[in-house]
């Protein structure tokens, strides 16, 4: 199904499938991206690495509703400075309560906050594009390529040049620029 974001059900159909374990195409407040619940009985993991041609062991970013939320994760200390920036364009890397790390992004876009609320559980998002291969930027583009292989796609115009998030990862309580995206830190 293709739909405009503007349409007053894209909410509702966008959760619905995710809470379905369908993978999804939504627009972010930086490029694209593939999304699905984070939820272990769903895989939802699996099936975009499948989409993308991705390695098993390159994590997804995991998008969250609010700032605070980070803390259900993570015991580690992000400065004000960092959380500050959310809602926004920024993925912080902590070391989560299973023993790994994590990327978490509190999105800027409040359409897409409303979903992850709704949802009940964080969502991988992930660029949209094959591995390897550059971000789809053009609605066509990216109706022409996936429409087969996702539930939805919800279409907000093209994004043009868009910067991704900038990432950072937390260690012993700073923090380290990975990749410089649309926030400065």
């Amino acid at each position: 199904m293709i739909i405009k974001k503007n349409d007053e059900k894209s909410l509702e159909i966008v959760v619905s499938a995710l809470k379905n374990g369908e993978v999804v195409i939504i627009p972010t407040d930086t490029v694209y991206g593939f999304s699905g619940i984070v939820d272990e009985n769903f895989f939802t993991d699996s099936k975009i690495r499948k989409i993308k041609g991705r390695e098993e062991n390159k994590p997804f970013i995991q998008l969250i509703s609010s700032p605070s939320e980070i803390f259900n994760y993570t015991n580690d200390f992000i400065p004000q400075k960092l959380i500050g920036c959310w809602p926004g364009a920024l993925t912080i890397i902590v070391n989560d309560k299973r023993g790994g790390t994590t990327a978490f992004r509190c999105p800027g876009d409040s359409w897409l906050r409303k979903i992850i609320e709704k949802v009940g559980f964080p969502l991988y998002s992930t660029s949209v594009n094959k591995s390897g291969f550059p971000i789809l930027e053009c609605e066509d583009e990216i109706i022409s390529v996936f429409e087969s292989e996702v539930s939805v796609i919800v279409l907000d115009g093209d994004k043009k040049n868009a910067l991704p998030s900038t990432l950072v990862k937390m260690e012993n309580g700073i923090y380290s620029v990975i990749r410089q995206g649309t926030v400065k830190v």
